[in-house]
């Protein structure tokens, strides 16, 4: 099955009775609006049995109670009748043989006969992706795909979000070098401080009391020569003395080889405790903020990582993927092409890519219809002639034109003679 070889519709539509036996690679319906050209390409797909005929409302010319259309192929020959509300459809290979199942055989041939290359150009980006979309096998659905970058996107977003107000947070710190890593416990130093105001009364009571047996010693040595008579004893107390003053007096010496504690030292740790804890919780806030900026900026850059993830896979889909056309992909907005968004290209190249993907989607029978070729320029209308011959395809053109100088010419249903 390739091309259209005869076309004959009888009271479809707007159509009388029209018979067309189409020459070459291009063939345009002309005429005035009204006249019946659209019928003519829409009696082609509801032969087949494409999308369009399940939606005739009103298949039959007004006033007329049944309709038919026969198309013949270079292999088949297919005839589809409407009378009431019901079709009848017989499918005819060229030795007559026929095809007990005749919408089966036209659907393994027909491909995707309803894509109009200009009707796809004028689509909106999200109905233009849902068309490709559905085009394309794919080893992912694009929506749960989609759906899961933007989710790790936005989580991605809130972490970063967090992490430039730790930033701030962590830049207002003004921590000393000094400060230590915990705060100082002033009843310690109270405590330190009482110990040392003891240690220096008892020195100063060790001082007094060996004052007080030198000036025993001195006083004893003036009697001495009045108490000749009791020199053993004075004597024996004297000596006592005296070894009592040299046990004071080693552990004076003893005393002086330490340093006393340092009052106004350990006063000034206490005047300045308040200011030293106060730093040390600065310290510890700054700390908590660091910690938690460095897990935020993990998580950030776990999260990029996954999202990059996400890139790949996706990449690795669409690379894996086989498209109409090369250079044709899509994104979250549209269908893109070489790249970018499809709309973005040129008027030529949108209609390039749109008629190639019909190309590409209609193996079996190479037939495209176009329904508003007005709106197409005199380059445009000879890039499709020219794709059509390249590809030997054949593309029905629907165009309004009331000098009826070139094409097939519509005229109340019928083709004008």
């Amino acid at each position: 099955m390739s091309k259209i070889i005869k076309l004959e519709a009888n009271n479809f539509k707007r159509l009388r009775a029209v018979e067309i036996s189409p020459d070459g690679n291009l063939v345009v319906i002309a005429g005035r609006n009204g006249q019946g050209k659209t019928s003519v390409l829409d009696a082609i797909t509801a032969a087949l049995g494409g999308n369009s005929s399940k939606a005739l409302p009103r298949p039959i010319r007004d006033g007329e109670d049944k309709a038919s259309i026969v198309l013949e192929t270079e292999e088949l020959i297919v005839t589809r009748t409407f009378s009431g509300g019901t079709s009848k459809l017989t499918v005819k290979s060229k030795d007559g043989a026929t095809f007990s199942k005749g919408q089966a055989k036209l659907d393994q041939l027909l491909g995707r006969l309803s894509l109009d290359p200009l009707a796809f150009t004028q689509l909106s980006e999200k109905d233009q992706l849902k068309t490709l979309l559905d085009l394309v096998d794919l080893p992912f659905k694009p929506a749960d795909i989609e759906a899961e970058r933007a989710k790790v996107f936005a989580e991605r977003t809130d972490v970063n979000r967090w992490v430039k107000e730790l930033q701030g947070q962590a830049a207002g710190y003004s921590i000393p070098a000094s400060t230590p890593d915990e705060e100082v416990s002033v009843s310690a130093l109270l405590s330190e401080y009482r110990e040392a105001q003891q240690e220096h009364a008892r020195r100063a009571r060790m001082e007094q009391e060996r004052d007080a047996v030198a000036e025993k010693v001195h006083r004893l040595q003036d009697r001495k020569e009045e108490l000749l008579a009791e020199l053993r004893r004075v004597d024996a107390e004297q000596d006592d003395a005296q070894q009592e003053h040299l046990q004071i007096q080693e552990a004076i010496e003893q005393v002086r080889l330490t340093s006393a504690p340092d009052l106004e030292a350990i006063q000034s740790q206490i005047d300045t405790a308040e200011q030293v804890n106060a730093a040390v919780r600065e310290k510890k806030q700054a700390g908590q903020v660091a910690a938690r900026l460095t897990a935020l900026q993990s998580d950030a850059k776990e999260l990029t990582e996954q999202l990059e993830a996400i890139d790949k896979r996706k990449a690795d889909g669409l690379a894996a993927a086989t498209f109409p056309v090369d250079g044709l992909g899509f994104d979250a907005d549209g269908v893109t092409y070489q790249g970018i968004p499809f709309k973005q290209a040129s008027g030529a190249e949108q209609l390039r890519v749109s008629l190639a993907m019909a190309i590409a989607l209609n193996p079996g029978l190479r037939v495209i219809r176009i329904a508003d070729g007005s709106l197409l320029d005199s380059t445009n209308l000879q890039l499709i002639e020219d794709m059509a011959v390249a590809h030997d395809y054949q593309v029905w053109i629907e165009m309004v034109n009331e000098s009826g100088d070139f094409g097939i010419v519509i005229e109340d249903g019928e083709v004008a003679a």
